[in-house]
């Protein structure tokens, strides 16, 4: 009996049905089906229309079935990286935890504490409107908190931040305890460089005695010594930290000859302690020594204080210029607000001036011990000793800051109150124009200082780097090594016959004083 058409299409049909009942039962490892494989499959070498599509079909199913399949699956991919954000927050973790054994502190200890009150500066300074933030306050106050448990401070605050191109610094200013945390000098030589030295010297006397060469006249002024620690422009410790958190580093003690090149110089900050400081005059050092001078220079420029808080010690009999040292005055009440901000000259300097030597104490570098003078030489250098240099003196501390020195017009100092709609409530604040980013504010017997920006002192005019010097001559000018004409023959011949008259006149001057000498 044959089937008709409509027989064998229906069956063909329930066929089909049977055949897409088969395709679109779920997988039970992958949640899939072979129908919707097959169809995103199709769609996409439809719309991709790769080249031998036969040869990369199955690459193709691999990849659309692992787009497709839920992370929890994908076991063989690498775990993401941690962003900079998160590891900064792993580092910060520490600064909310407590210690162990800080649990049972007593109250002696914390009154006695070096931390500074960082929420109170920042409240001060928040009326000024100058701040870094209540939260990033609070972490700096926490990071001083772990940098005073780990030094032996006398005192300690929160000086401020200098700003770079890749990073900042947040910088803590502090005093060790006397006898405590001094700098080990790292100038001192091995046996073995001595040695090494000493070769390399032999080596060169030797070369020099076979083919001797031209040596310098040049003799480079003497270097100006450093000023010991605790006294000078290095009375502080300062330590740098890019963010609370990260580990304080301890900066260097600064030299003369940083501070000077420093002034000839200006370049921002990178925010890596070891990058090179590339300038000209070329700088004795790396970020981590340019970073401290400018600590430096800002500190002896910026750093003020209401008249009258400090005092001079009465055992002191210096005069004032060479003072170095004051005290806390306890009958200090304070200065009205409108007062502080009306007038300069009730605002003195409270750190010492550095001079032009690079010191904030006078050095006379030609004076030379008696050690280092040969006998021999004496009478050479006390012939070509020059003057007696006069000493140089800066202003004394506690100068009021009515008597700095104008920039091109520009006044160093700008004074203001935080509100005029509750004075009452209000704090005198003082600007720096020369260094832009110091701010001290006052109000009572209260004072702050504080320092956020670039590290770059205000010129008034545009920045042109140091010119740099004239070569040196190669030779010294004389007639043995003058160009001339060459002469002519008729010259060269008169020239011949005066050289042969005078050679004639000498010999008969030579005759008559022997037939002299036989009579």
């Amino acid at each position: 009996m044959e089937m008709t058409e409509e027989a064998v299409n229906n069956e063909r049909l329930q066929a089909a049905a049977r055949f897409k009942a088969f395709m679109i039962k779920n997988s039970t490892k992958t949640n899939l089906n072979l129908y919707d494989h097959l169809v995103r499959l199709l769609t996409k070498v439809m719309d991709e229309r790769p080249e031998n599509a036969v040869d990369v079909i199955e690459d193709m199913s691999r990849e659309l079935k692992g787009s497709i399949l839920p992370e929890k699956q994908d076991t063989l991919r690498d775990s993401p990286s941690s962003s900079a954000a998160l590891l900064l927050a792993e580092q910060q973790k520490a600064l909310f935890t407590r210690a162990a054994g800080d649990e049972g502190d007593h109250e002696e200890d914390l009154v006695e504490s070096p931390l500074p009150n960082v929420a109170e500066l920042a409240f001060f300074f928040e009326q000024a409107g100058v701040d870094l933030g209540r939260e990033e306050m609070q972490r700096v106050f926490l990071a001083l908190k772990q940098l005073v448990d780990a030094q032996c401070l006398l005192r300690c605050r929160f000086w401020g931040k200098i700003l770079g191109t890749q990073g900042n610094y947040l910088v803590a200013e502090g005093e060790f305890r006397e006898g405590e945390g001094e700098e080990e000098e790292g100038t001192e030589q091995t046996h073995e460089d001595e040695e090494r030295e000493e070769e390399d010297k032999d080596e060169t006397e030797l070369v020099e005695a076979a083919d001797p060469t031209p040596k310098s006249t040049y003799k480079p002024p003497p270097p100006v010594p450093k000023e010991e620690n605790h006294t000078g422009v290095n009375k502080y410790t300062y330590f740098v930290c890019q963010e609370p958190g990260m580990p304080w580093v301890r900066l260097p003690m600064v030299t003369p000859t940083q501070i000077t090149v420093a002034r000839q110089i200006r370049r921002f900050f990178t925010g890596r302690l070891d990058a090179p400081v590339i300038s000209y005059p070329p700088f004795p050092g790396n970020e981590t020594n340019y970073l401290r001078a400018q600590i430096a220079r800002i500190s002896a420029g910026t750093h003020v204080s209401p008249l009258g808080f400090y005092q001079f010690g009465e055992d002191e009999g210096e005069d004032d210029g060479l003072r170095d040292s004051y005290e806390e005055n306890p009958n200090f009440e304070g200065i009205h607000v409108n007062e502080m901000a009306e007038s300069l000259n009730l605002w003195v300097h409270h750190i010492q001036h550095i001079l032009t030597q690079g010191r904030c104490v006078w050095v006379n570098v030609t004076k030379k011990s008696a050690d280092d003078v040969d006998e021999d030489a004496e009478e050479e250098e006390r012939e070509e000793e020059p003057d007696e240099l006069e000493p140089e003196v800066g202003p004394p501390l506690l100068t009021p800051v009515s008597e700095d020195a104008k920039m091109n017009d520009t006044p160093p100092w700008s004074s203001m109150i935080s509100t005029n709609l509750i004075p009452q409530f209000s704090t005198a604040v003082l600007r720096s124009n020369l260094w832009p980013g110091s701010y001290a504010y006052a109000s009572g017997r209260k004072f702050g200082n504080i320092y956020i920006g670039w590290g770059m002192k205000y010129i008034g005019e545009a920045y042109t780097p140091t010119i740099l010097p004239p070569p040196q001559n190669e030779y010294p000018s004389g007639p043995e090594i003058t160009e001339a004409l060459d002469p002519s023959v008729e010259e060269e011949q008169a020239l011949k016959a005066a050289l042969e008259e005078q050679t004639a006149a000498l010999d008969e001057t030579e005759d008559l004083e022997d037939e002299e000498e036989d009579d």
